[in-house]
């Protein structure tokens, strides 16, 4: 009898202290004009993104390339979110932003800042032998809880604030240098911050899984990649599309770290895609299909030249010692 409430509050104490949520990264493609000539209107793109993403309902997930223009169109498509976040070129609304979006109603912001990828992290600048500026934005965050019955648990609840931080990036697409410097003060800055709470790194890191700036990460001994350790995965492939649905890599250049004791249920790349008419006036036929459907001939698009990455995961708050 002894051993099973041992048992049951062991098991009891742990549902307390992990916390299931959505996290995910998604370069959504910063608006260009050839985009747009090349049949990508960011208008198009930004409704579908924002329903697929209202679909899914992450609790956060950090996006790449947001133009401040872009930013504005998010928040009004999307349901729910709030975001941290400043423009790369000059820390107001300059240039790309990394923002980190989170449910306004789940989550508490602590604290956020932003540092640049550079020699110089504290103003911006570019950094070794990068080609654009680039910025890491954080957030310290706090789940918002609903008081629970749970009988002699009460006060061990009250006094644990569930705690975590979230680090959202995205690494130079042509230094090498940059990228291996950027994500040494990326561990550094995790190390130094964190302090033992729990870690998400989400952003478009423009080296896959084969290169040595990725295992700067994972042999940090803070972080791992949570498409190795998840459970499930659904992932038929890369994460980086170049706008063409008709591609497969296998490199994954989004990618989603979390801390060493995350248990990673779930990890999946989202291939969603839409579709626009093309100038043809005959409607079509399928076959063995009833005849009273007609289809229109379309081209088939990808929303972003990335594909998103979603995350299902509990972040165990028992760390912070």
């Amino acid at each position: 009898m002894k051993k099973l409430f041992l048992s049951t509050l062991l098991i009891m104490v742990f549902q307390l202290s992990a916390q299931q949520m959505l996290v995910g990264t998604y370069n959504i493609r910063y608006k260009a004009w050839n985009d747009s000539v090349q049949g990508n209107q960011w208008q198009k793109r930004c409704q579908v993104m924002c329903d697929q993403v209202n679909f899914m309902a992450p609790d956060l997930f950090g996006a790449q390339e947001v133009l401040w223009v872009q930013l504005q169109d998010m928040l009004k498509g999307l349901d729910g979110y709030d975001y941290i976040g400043i423009g790369r070129d000059d820390g107001k609304r300059g240039g790309e932003h990394e923002p980190i979006f989170y449910k306004k109603d789940k989550f508490q912001l602590l604290d956020h800042g932003d540092f640049w990828l550079s020699e110089t992290p504290e103003k911006p600048g570019l950094g070794w032998d990068a080609a654009c500026v680039r910025i890491c934005t954080w957030g310290k965050f706090a789940l918002r809880e609903k008081p629970r019955r749970h009988g002699l648990f009460n006060r061990w609840r009250r006094g644990a604030q569930k705690v975590f931080y979230y680090f959202n990036l995205h690494m130079d697409h042509v230094g090498v240098v940059a990228r291996r410097e950027a994500a040494k003060l990326v561990v550094q800055r995790i190390r130094e911050m964190a302090d033992g709470y729990p870690v998400i790194l989400t952003g478009d890191f423009n080296v896959d899984q084969t290169n040595e700036v990725y295992t700067i990460f994972t042999k940090s001994g803070l972080l791992k990649d949570s498409y190795e350790t998840a459970r499930l995965r659904f992932a038929e492939n890369g994460t980086f599309n170049s706008f063409k649905p008709e591609m497969f890599t296998n490199s994954r250049i989004d990618h989603v770290f979390v801390s060493p004791q995350t248990h990673v249920e779930a990890y999946a790349v989202l291939t969603d895609s839409y579709w626009t008419r093309d100038d043809v006036d005959d409607a079509l036929k399928g076959n063995d299909a009833p005849q009273e459907i007609s289809f229109d001939s379309c081209t088939r698009r990808n929303i972003s030249d990335h594909y998103p990455v979603f995350v299902r995961l509990k972040l165990d708050f028992q760390q912070k010692k």
